[in-house]
């Protein structure tokens, strides 16, 4: 038998798992994708419709519905002995519900830092430890040899369109702007507030960020914008590399890199 472990996940809440864990259902592409550098191809039995990396595991592992929209009962099938969750991503009544049956981890991610945290403690959890320790050491190496923006251009960073919405200071795409250098132009609001074509005149951002995710904005949008803001410098980005805090956090510094020096 497995020994019996506890850990404290990021909300505070202790989580008892028969240790390590074998049968994983993660509810976070971003986590999805760190279990799969982490080597725990035969651990993870369930992913959401939205954990789109790796393309192997998308087109093999069996799905549990959307972030959001969890099938609880596909989810009772697979008896998993660890569920990894999302403050932010996932809905709290489903959440709780899984919580009365299963070990739910629940991960709540705004920074840089807490990112790292998290892998290690998942690392932890899985038997992984020290692919994890080296995976965090490989990130903290690759973002302190980063060097920031030139000038702080003041940033709007738009994840929707029809309503605008933006990204708040205490968001963690809020932070990697921080991290390069620039500034927010929404960093005193929180979370992801709707924004207005008056809004973006008031607040005069030097560039906008067009995501490509959640709403895939192309380049039919830099238009529009421009319309808006004439004078502002308007890229489309990879909203991957400014949202995921998994292990996908190693291939963003070349990204930022390349898009600082444009």
């Amino acid at each position: 038998m497995r020994p019996r472990k506890t850990f404290n996940d990021m909300l505070g809440r202790e989580v008892t798992i028969n240790y390590p864990a074998k049968r994983i259902i993660s509810l976070v592409p971003s986590q999805t994708e760190l279990l799969a550098d982490l080597g725990l191809n035969d651990e993870v039995v369930g992913i959401t419709k939205f954990c789109v990396h790796p393309e192997a595991w998308f087109r093999s592992k069996e799905r549990v519905g959307g972030t959001k929209t969890l099938n609880i009962d596909k989810i009772r099938e697979l008896k998993p002995d660890l569920i990894i969750a999302n403050k932010e991503e996932n809905e709290k009544e489903q959440i709780e519900e899984l919580a009365n049956e299963f070990p739910v981890w629940i991960s709540d991610v705004d920074t840089l830092p807490h990112a790292l945290l998290m892998m290690q403690v998942v690392g932890q959890m899985t038997g992984t430890d020290g692919d994890a320790v080296n995976l965090v050491d490989e990130i903290v190496h690759a973002f302190t040899g980063l060097n920031h923006a030139a000038e702080p251009k003041k940033v709007a960073y738009l994840m929707w369109r029809d309503p605008w919405m933006t990204v708040g200071g205490d968001t963690f795409i809020g932070h990697m702007i921080h991290v390069l250098g620039w500034k927010n132009a929404y960093e005193k609001q929180t979370r992801y507030p709707e924004v207005t074509a008056e809004d973006l005149k008031a607040i005069n951002p030097d560039m906008v960020l067009l995501s490509s995710e959640p709403f895939p904005f192309k380049e039919k949008h830099i238009a529009e914008v421009k319309t808006v803001l004439p004078n502002a410098q308007v890229k489309l980005v990879d909203g991957e590399m400014f949202s995921w805090y998994g292990s996908r956090l190693l291939k963003a510094t070349d990204y930022f890199r390349e898009l600082l020096s444009e």
